[in-house]
Protein backbone atom coordinates (compact mmCIF):
# COMPACT_ATOMS: atom_id res chain seq x y z
CA UNK A 1 0.00 0.00 0.00
CA UNK A 2 1.32 3.44 -0.90
CA UNK A 3 1.99 5.57 2.14
CA UNK A 4 0.04 8.79 2.52
CA UNK A 5 2.13 11.91 1.74
CA UNK A 6 1.82 13.46 5.19
CA UNK A 7 4.20 16.31 4.37
CA UNK A 8 1.75 17.40 1.64
CA UNK A 9 -1.30 16.86 3.81
CA UNK A 10 0.25 19.11 6.48
CA UNK A 11 0.83 22.15 4.26
CA UNK A 12 -2.72 23.60 4.42
CA UNK A 13 -2.34 23.77 8.23
CA UNK A 14 0.90 25.77 8.39
CA UNK A 15 -0.56 29.28 8.64
CA UNK A 16 -3.13 28.34 11.27
CA UNK A 17 -0.50 26.46 13.27
CA UNK A 18 1.67 29.58 13.55
CA UNK A 19 -1.26 31.82 14.44
CA UNK A 20 -2.58 29.48 17.14
CA UNK A 21 0.88 28.85 18.57
CA UNK A 22 1.61 32.59 18.84
CA UNK A 23 -1.62 33.06 20.78
CA UNK A 24 -0.68 30.23 23.11
CA UNK A 25 2.82 31.61 23.70
CA UNK A 26 1.28 34.94 24.72
CA UNK A 27 -0.22 33.27 27.79
CA UNK A 28 2.58 33.38 30.43
CA UNK A 29 1.76 29.95 31.85
CA UNK A 30 4.22 29.85 34.75
CA UNK A 31 3.11 28.09 37.94
CA UNK A 32 1.66 30.74 40.26
CA UNK A 33 0.95 29.88 43.89
CA UNK A 34 -0.90 33.17 44.44
CA UNK A 35 -3.69 32.39 41.96
CA UNK A 36 -4.31 28.73 42.77
CA UNK A 37 -8.03 28.04 43.17
CA UNK A 38 -10.55 25.29 42.59
CA UNK A 39 -10.31 24.23 38.97
CA UNK A 40 -6.95 25.95 38.50
CA UNK A 41 -4.53 23.97 40.68
CA UNK A 42 -1.42 25.48 39.09
CA UNK A 43 -2.55 29.10 38.96
CA UNK A 44 -4.51 31.36 36.64
CA UNK A 45 -2.10 31.54 33.69
CA UNK A 46 -1.64 27.75 33.44
CA UNK A 47 -5.42 27.39 33.63
CA UNK A 48 -5.82 29.87 30.76
CA UNK A 49 -3.27 28.00 28.65
CA UNK A 50 -5.08 24.71 29.19
CA UNK A 51 -8.39 26.34 28.35
CA UNK A 52 -6.92 27.93 25.21
CA UNK A 53 -5.98 24.67 23.52
CA UNK A 54 -9.20 23.03 24.67
CA UNK A 55 -11.39 25.74 23.12
CA UNK A 56 -9.55 25.36 19.81
CA UNK A 57 -10.13 21.61 19.88
CA UNK A 58 -13.82 21.99 20.75
CA UNK A 59 -14.27 24.28 17.78
CA UNK A 60 -12.52 21.75 15.54
CA UNK A 61 -14.90 18.97 16.55
CA UNK A 62 -12.84 16.97 19.05
CA UNK A 63 -14.03 15.52 22.35
CA UNK A 64 -12.54 17.67 25.13
CA UNK A 65 -12.44 17.29 28.90
CA UNK A 66 -10.57 19.52 31.37
CA UNK A 67 -9.98 17.11 34.28
CA UNK A 68 -10.39 19.58 37.14
CA UNK A 69 -7.84 21.94 35.59
CA UNK A 70 -4.96 19.47 35.82
CA UNK A 71 -4.83 18.54 32.13
CA UNK A 72 -6.82 19.13 28.96
CA UNK A 73 -7.74 15.91 27.16
CA UNK A 74 -8.46 16.03 23.42
CA UNK A 75 -9.59 12.82 21.73
CA UNK A 76 -11.22 11.28 18.66
CA UNK A 77 -12.02 7.84 17.26
CA UNK A 78 -12.76 4.36 18.60
CA UNK A 79 -10.55 1.36 19.21
CA UNK A 80 -7.07 0.81 20.68
CA UNK A 81 -5.91 3.99 22.38
CA UNK A 82 -2.86 5.86 21.07
CA UNK A 83 -1.66 8.50 23.53
CA UNK A 84 0.19 11.77 23.04
CA UNK A 85 1.29 13.83 26.07
CA UNK A 86 2.47 17.46 25.93
CA UNK A 87 2.51 20.28 28.46
CA UNK A 88 1.37 23.90 28.54
CA UNK A 89 3.31 25.07 31.61
CA UNK A 90 6.67 26.78 31.16
CA UNK A 91 9.66 27.64 33.33
CA UNK A 92 10.14 31.22 34.56
CA UNK A 93 11.89 33.74 32.34
CA UNK A 94 15.51 34.64 32.91
CA UNK A 95 18.31 36.23 30.93
CA UNK A 96 18.25 38.89 28.21
CA UNK A 97 15.83 38.36 25.32
CA UNK A 98 15.99 39.65 21.77
CA UNK A 99 12.18 39.82 21.67
CA UNK A 100 9.62 39.92 24.51
CA UNK A 101 9.58 36.49 26.12
CA UNK A 102 5.83 35.96 25.76
CA UNK A 103 5.28 37.63 22.41
CA UNK A 104 5.46 34.72 19.98
CA UNK A 105 7.45 36.98 17.64
CA UNK A 106 8.27 35.50 14.22
CA UNK A 107 11.58 36.63 12.71
CA UNK A 108 13.93 35.02 10.18
CA UNK A 109 11.81 31.89 9.93
CA UNK A 110 11.72 31.32 13.68
CA UNK A 111 9.20 31.94 16.45
CA UNK A 112 10.62 33.26 19.72
CA UNK A 113 9.11 32.99 23.16
CA UNK A 114 9.03 30.92 26.34
CA UNK A 115 7.36 27.63 25.44
CA UNK A 116 8.00 27.70 21.70
CA UNK A 117 10.14 24.57 21.91
CA UNK A 118 9.28 23.41 25.45
CA UNK A 119 6.55 22.42 24.97
CA UNK A 120 3.77 24.45 23.34
CA UNK A 121 5.30 24.34 19.86
CA UNK A 122 5.59 20.54 19.83
CA UNK A 123 2.19 20.27 21.53
CA UNK A 124 0.59 22.40 18.83
CA UNK A 125 2.29 20.31 16.13
CA UNK A 126 0.85 17.15 17.70
CA UNK A 127 -2.59 18.74 17.88
CA UNK A 128 -2.47 19.79 14.22
CA UNK A 129 -1.36 16.26 13.33
CA UNK A 130 -4.54 14.99 14.97
CA UNK A 131 -6.55 17.62 13.14
CA UNK A 132 -4.98 16.55 9.84
CA UNK A 133 -5.80 12.90 10.51
CA UNK A 134 -9.38 13.65 11.51
CA UNK A 135 -10.03 15.96 8.56
CA UNK A 136 -8.70 13.32 6.16
CA UNK A 137 -10.67 10.51 7.85
CA UNK A 138 -7.53 8.61 8.73
CA UNK A 139 -8.40 7.95 12.38
CA UNK A 140 -10.00 4.62 11.54
CA UNK A 141 -10.05 1.60 13.82
CA UNK A 142 -8.21 3.32 16.65
CA UNK A 143 -8.63 6.18 19.10
CA UNK A 144 -6.11 8.98 19.57
CA UNK A 145 -5.90 11.05 22.76
CA UNK A 146 -3.78 14.16 23.28
CA UNK A 147 -3.31 15.13 26.93
CA UNK A 148 -1.93 18.62 27.62
CA UNK A 149 -0.72 18.84 31.22
CA UNK A 150 -0.11 21.86 33.42
CA UNK A 151 2.63 20.76 35.82
CA UNK A 152 5.40 19.01 33.88
CA UNK A 153 8.06 21.54 34.82
CA UNK A 154 7.37 21.08 38.54
CA UNK A 155 7.17 17.30 38.80
CA UNK A 156 4.28 16.15 36.55
CA UNK A 157 1.64 16.23 39.27
CA UNK A 158 -0.86 16.82 36.47
CA UNK A 159 -0.44 13.35 34.98
CA UNK A 160 -0.27 11.67 38.37
CA UNK A 161 -3.65 13.21 39.14
CA UNK A 162 -4.95 12.26 35.69
CA UNK A 163 -3.94 8.61 35.96
CA UNK A 164 -4.09 7.91 39.70
CA UNK A 165 -6.90 10.13 40.98
CA UNK A 166 -9.15 10.19 37.92
CA UNK A 167 -8.19 6.61 36.96
CA UNK A 168 -7.83 7.43 33.28
CA UNK A 169 -6.70 4.49 31.13
CA UNK A 170 -3.17 4.27 29.83
CA UNK A 171 -2.66 4.02 26.07
CA UNK A 172 -1.48 0.85 24.32
CA UNK A 173 1.30 2.99 22.84
CA UNK A 174 2.17 6.65 22.67
CA UNK A 175 4.72 9.40 22.83
CA UNK A 176 5.46 12.78 24.34
CA UNK A 177 6.70 15.47 21.92
CA UNK A 178 9.04 16.83 24.58
CA UNK A 179 12.45 15.47 23.71
CA UNK A 180 14.56 14.88 20.64
CA UNK A 181 14.35 13.17 17.28
CA UNK A 182 14.75 10.48 16.07
CA UNK A 183 13.49 9.26 19.47
CA UNK A 184 14.50 8.69 23.07
CA UNK A 185 14.27 5.14 24.39
CA UNK A 186 15.80 5.79 27.80
CA UNK A 187 15.79 8.50 30.49
CA UNK A 188 17.92 8.88 33.59
CA UNK A 189 16.40 8.79 37.02
CA UNK A 190 15.87 12.21 38.61
CA UNK A 191 15.94 13.12 42.28
CA UNK A 192 16.04 16.48 44.03
CA UNK A 193 17.68 16.83 47.41
CA UNK A 194 17.77 19.82 49.71
CA UNK A 195 20.80 20.97 51.67
CA UNK A 196 19.41 23.15 54.45
CA UNK A 197 20.41 24.34 57.89
CA UNK A 198 20.90 27.23 60.29
CA UNK A 199 24.20 29.04 59.94
CA UNK A 200 25.78 32.43 60.57
CA UNK A 201 27.51 33.71 57.43
CA UNK A 202 28.94 36.82 59.09
CA UNK A 203 28.64 39.92 56.89
CA UNK A 204 26.42 38.13 54.35
CA UNK A 205 22.81 39.14 54.88
CA UNK A 206 21.06 37.49 51.91
CA UNK A 207 21.74 35.19 48.98
CA UNK A 208 19.20 34.79 46.18
CA UNK A 209 20.06 32.54 43.24
CA UNK A 210 18.06 30.46 40.78
CA UNK A 211 14.44 30.19 39.68
CA UNK A 212 13.84 26.41 39.39
CA UNK A 213 15.83 23.34 40.40
CA UNK A 214 16.11 21.99 36.85
CA UNK A 215 17.89 25.00 35.35
CA UNK A 216 21.46 26.19 35.75
CA UNK A 217 21.59 29.40 37.79
CA UNK A 218 22.35 32.31 35.46
CA UNK A 219 22.17 35.10 38.05
CA UNK A 220 23.10 35.08 41.73
CA UNK A 221 22.72 38.00 44.11
CA UNK A 222 24.21 38.56 47.57
CA UNK A 223 23.44 41.40 49.95
CA UNK A 224 26.35 41.99 52.33
CA UNK A 225 27.39 44.64 54.80
CA UNK A 226 29.09 47.45 52.92
CA UNK A 227 32.44 46.18 51.68
CA UNK A 228 34.50 48.04 49.12
CA UNK A 229 37.12 45.26 49.05
CA UNK A 230 34.79 42.60 47.61
CA UNK A 231 35.23 43.93 44.07
CA UNK A 232 38.90 43.03 44.06
CA UNK A 233 37.96 39.42 44.89
CA UNK A 234 35.43 39.36 42.05
CA UNK A 235 37.99 40.72 39.58
CA UNK A 236 40.56 38.17 40.69
CA UNK A 237 38.08 35.33 40.17
CA UNK A 238 37.42 36.50 36.62
CA UNK A 239 33.65 36.12 36.84
CA UNK A 240 31.10 38.41 35.23
CA UNK A 241 29.64 40.63 37.92
CA UNK A 242 27.91 43.87 38.85
CA UNK A 243 28.22 45.70 42.16
CA UNK A 244 26.26 48.45 43.93
CA UNK A 245 27.03 50.19 47.19
CA UNK A 246 24.70 52.03 49.56
CA UNK A 247 25.58 53.61 52.89
CA UNK A 248 25.19 50.32 54.77
CA UNK A 249 25.11 47.53 52.18
CA UNK A 250 26.79 46.16 49.07
CA UNK A 251 24.83 44.23 46.47
CA UNK A 252 26.87 41.75 44.44
CA UNK A 253 25.43 40.15 41.29
CA UNK A 254 27.30 37.35 39.53
CA UNK A 255 26.15 36.43 36.01
CA UNK A 256 26.52 33.00 34.46
CA UNK A 257 24.72 31.18 31.66
CA UNK A 258 21.46 29.24 31.96
CA UNK A 259 21.02 25.70 30.66
CA UNK A 260 18.63 22.81 31.20
CA UNK A 261 19.27 20.94 34.42
CA UNK A 262 19.86 17.71 32.49
CA UNK A 263 22.96 19.22 30.84
CA UNK A 264 24.49 21.48 33.51
CA UNK A 265 27.83 21.30 31.72
CA UNK A 266 26.28 23.49 29.00
CA UNK A 267 25.75 26.37 31.43
CA UNK A 268 27.80 28.48 33.82
CA UNK A 269 26.49 28.28 37.37
CA UNK A 270 26.52 31.79 38.81
CA UNK A 271 25.36 30.51 42.20
CA UNK A 272 28.40 28.32 42.68
CA UNK A 273 30.67 31.11 41.50
CA UNK A 274 29.14 33.45 44.08
CA UNK A 275 29.60 30.89 46.88
CA UNK A 276 33.23 30.39 45.88
CA UNK A 277 34.02 34.12 45.92
CA UNK A 278 32.20 34.79 49.18
CA UNK A 279 33.69 31.74 50.84
CA UNK A 280 37.26 32.67 50.01
CA UNK A 281 36.85 36.39 50.70
CA UNK A 282 35.26 35.94 54.12
CA UNK A 283 37.01 32.68 55.03
CA UNK A 284 33.69 30.80 55.21
CA UNK A 285 34.75 27.18 54.76
CA UNK A 286 31.19 25.89 54.40
CA UNK A 287 30.62 27.98 51.25
CA UNK A 288 34.05 27.12 49.86
CA UNK A 289 33.42 23.42 50.44
CA UNK A 290 30.00 23.42 48.77
CA UNK A 291 31.33 25.36 45.78
CA UNK A 292 34.19 22.89 45.38
CA UNK A 293 32.04 19.78 45.85
CA UNK A 294 29.64 20.81 43.07
CA UNK A 295 32.21 22.41 40.77
CA UNK A 296 32.18 19.39 38.46
CA UNK A 297 28.59 18.90 37.22
CA UNK A 298 29.13 15.14 36.76
CA UNK A 299 29.95 14.52 40.43
CA UNK A 300 33.70 13.95 40.25
CA UNK A 301 34.59 16.71 42.73
CA UNK A 302 31.77 15.45 44.95
CA UNK A 303 33.25 11.97 44.87
CA UNK A 304 30.07 10.44 43.47
CA UNK A 305 30.49 10.05 39.72
CA UNK A 306 28.73 7.02 38.20
CA UNK A 307 28.01 5.88 34.66
CA UNK A 308 26.47 3.04 32.64
CA UNK A 309 26.71 2.04 28.96
CA UNK A 310 23.04 2.86 28.29
CA UNK A 311 22.20 5.97 30.32
CA UNK A 312 25.76 7.26 30.68
CA UNK A 313 26.93 9.56 33.49
CA UNK A 314 25.47 11.22 36.56
CA UNK A 315 24.81 14.97 36.71
CA UNK A 316 24.34 17.27 39.69
CA UNK A 317 22.74 20.65 38.98
CA UNK A 318 22.63 23.20 41.78
CA UNK A 319 19.45 25.02 40.75
CA UNK A 320 18.47 27.05 43.83
CA UNK A 321 20.52 28.76 46.54
CA UNK A 322 19.05 30.98 49.26
CA UNK A 323 20.12 32.53 52.53
CA UNK A 324 17.95 34.78 54.70
CA UNK A 325 20.44 35.72 57.38
CA UNK A 326 19.87 32.63 59.50
CA UNK A 327 19.05 29.69 57.22
CA UNK A 328 21.02 28.53 54.19
CA UNK A 329 19.43 26.27 51.59
CA UNK A 330 20.55 24.71 48.32
CA UNK A 331 18.55 22.41 46.02
CA UNK A 332 20.42 19.89 43.88
CA UNK A 333 18.83 18.25 40.83
CA UNK A 334 20.50 14.81 40.67
CA UNK A 335 20.22 12.67 37.50
CA UNK A 336 21.55 9.14 37.35
CA UNK A 337 21.73 5.95 35.24
CA UNK A 338 19.89 2.71 35.90
CA UNK A 339 22.83 1.19 37.81
CA UNK A 340 22.74 3.76 40.64
CA UNK A 341 21.20 3.08 44.05
CA UNK A 342 19.86 6.60 44.53
CA UNK A 343 19.01 6.25 48.22
CA UNK A 344 22.44 4.80 48.91
CA UNK A 345 24.22 7.60 47.08
CA UNK A 346 22.24 10.36 48.78
CA UNK A 347 22.94 8.64 52.11
CA UNK A 348 26.67 8.87 51.38
CA UNK A 349 26.33 12.49 50.29
CA UNK A 350 24.78 13.26 53.67
CA UNK A 351 27.97 12.05 55.34
CA UNK A 352 30.18 14.53 53.45
CA UNK A 353 27.86 17.56 53.45
CA UNK A 354 28.36 20.27 56.10
CA UNK A 355 24.60 20.85 56.50
CA UNK A 356 21.62 18.46 56.75
CA UNK A 357 20.46 16.83 53.49
CA UNK A 358 16.80 16.05 52.80
CA UNK A 359 15.44 13.95 49.93
CA UNK A 360 12.68 15.88 48.09
CA UNK A 361 11.42 13.86 45.12
CA UNK A 362 12.43 11.24 42.63
CA UNK A 363 11.56 9.34 39.47
CA UNK A 364 13.17 6.08 38.43
CA UNK A 365 15.13 5.58 35.20
CA UNK A 366 13.21 4.54 32.08
CA UNK A 367 14.41 2.07 29.45
CA UNK A 368 12.47 0.59 26.51
CA UNK A 369 13.84 -2.11 24.19
CA UNK A 370 15.07 -0.18 21.12
CA UNK A 371 14.36 -3.24 18.93
CA UNK A 372 10.68 -3.46 19.92
CA UNK A 373 7.94 -3.10 17.32
CA UNK A 374 6.70 0.03 19.11
CA UNK A 375 10.08 1.79 18.95
CA UNK A 376 10.80 0.71 15.40
CA UNK A 377 7.40 2.01 14.22
CA UNK A 378 8.18 5.49 15.58
CA UNK A 379 11.70 5.40 14.14
CA UNK A 380 10.35 4.56 10.68
CA UNK A 381 7.82 7.40 10.89
CA UNK A 382 10.65 9.86 11.54
CA UNK A 383 12.85 8.40 8.84
CA UNK A 384 10.07 8.26 6.24
CA UNK A 385 9.20 11.94 6.70
CA UNK A 386 12.74 13.31 6.94
CA UNK A 387 14.90 10.93 4.92
CA UNK A 388 17.32 10.91 7.87
CA UNK A 389 18.38 7.30 8.37
CA UNK A 390 21.72 7.98 10.07
CA UNK A 391 20.83 9.89 13.26
CA UNK A 392 20.85 7.39 16.15
CA UNK A 393 18.18 6.75 18.74
CA UNK A 394 19.34 8.18 22.05
CA UNK A 395 18.99 8.18 25.81
CA UNK A 396 18.88 11.41 27.84
CA UNK A 397 19.28 12.94 31.24
CA UNK A 398 16.02 14.85 30.97
CA UNK A 399 12.78 13.58 32.45
CA UNK A 400 9.55 13.59 30.45
CA UNK A 401 5.96 12.47 30.72
CA UNK A 402 7.15 9.05 29.53
CA UNK A 403 7.83 8.25 33.17
CA UNK A 404 4.20 8.92 34.12
CA UNK A 405 2.40 7.43 31.10
CA UNK A 406 2.84 3.73 30.42
CA UNK A 407 3.93 2.46 26.99
CA UNK A 408 5.25 5.92 26.14
CA UNK A 409 8.58 7.40 25.04
CA UNK A 410 9.81 10.88 24.12
CA UNK A 411 9.64 11.50 20.37
CA UNK A 412 10.90 14.88 19.12
CA UNK A 413 10.48 17.63 18.49
CA UNK A 414 14.06 18.91 18.75
CA UNK A 415 15.86 17.91 15.54
CA UNK A 416 19.45 16.58 15.51
CA UNK A 417 22.00 19.37 15.67
CA UNK A 418 19.48 22.11 16.53
CA UNK A 419 19.80 24.37 19.57
CA UNK A 420 16.44 25.81 20.59
CA UNK A 421 17.53 27.45 23.88
CA UNK A 422 15.18 25.40 26.04
CA UNK A 423 15.03 26.87 29.59
CA UNK A 424 17.24 29.72 28.38
CA UNK A 425 16.81 33.23 27.01
CA UNK A 426 15.69 33.49 23.36
CA UNK A 427 13.93 30.13 23.35
CA UNK A 428 12.73 29.53 19.78
CA UNK A 429 11.46 27.02 17.27
CA UNK A 430 12.31 27.03 13.57
CA UNK A 431 9.07 27.16 11.59
CA UNK A 432 10.36 24.55 9.15
CA UNK A 433 10.92 22.21 12.10
CA UNK A 434 7.43 22.97 13.40
CA UNK A 435 5.95 22.11 10.01
CA UNK A 436 7.97 18.91 9.66
CA UNK A 437 6.84 17.85 13.12
CA UNK A 438 3.19 17.97 12.08
CA UNK A 439 3.83 15.45 9.30
CA UNK A 440 6.04 13.23 11.46
CA UNK A 441 3.49 13.12 14.27
CA UNK A 442 0.61 12.48 11.88
CA UNK A 443 2.46 9.53 10.36
CA UNK A 444 3.50 8.21 13.77
CA UNK A 445 -0.02 8.36 15.22
CA UNK A 446 -1.51 6.75 12.12
CA UNK A 447 1.15 4.02 11.94
CA UNK A 448 0.78 3.18 15.62
CA UNK A 449 -3.02 3.23 15.32
CA UNK A 450 -2.99 0.86 12.34
CA UNK A 451 -0.47 -1.42 14.06
CA UNK A 452 -2.52 -1.86 17.20
CA UNK A 453 -5.85 -1.94 15.40
CA UNK A 454 -4.53 -4.92 13.43
CA UNK A 455 -3.63 -6.64 16.72
CA UNK A 456 -7.14 -6.18 18.15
Amino acid sequence: MMKKPFNLLAKPYYEQTVKQLAGWIQIPSIHDETTIAKGQPFGKAVYEALQYIGRIAEKDGFEVTYNDGYATEISFGKGPLIGVYAHADVVPVSGTWQFPSFSGTVADGKMYGRGTSDDKGPGMAAYMAMRLLKDNRLIDGYRVRLVIGGNEERGSGCLRYYFHELKKPHAVAGFTPDGEFPLIYGEKGISNYHIKGSINLGPIMKIMAGVVSNSVIDKAIAIIKRDETIEAALKKAGYKYAIKHTDAETEVTVCGRAAHGSVPEMGINAGLQLLEVLGRHYNLSILTKLAEQYRDPFGKTLGHYYESPLLHHTTYNVGLINYDGTTFSMVVNFRYPETVDVEGVIGKIKDITPLPVHFLMGSKPLLVDPKSEFIQTLLRAYQDETGDTTSPMITIGGGTYAKEAKNTIAFGSNFPGKIDNIHDANEKIDLDDLYRSIAIYARAINDLGRLYAAKK
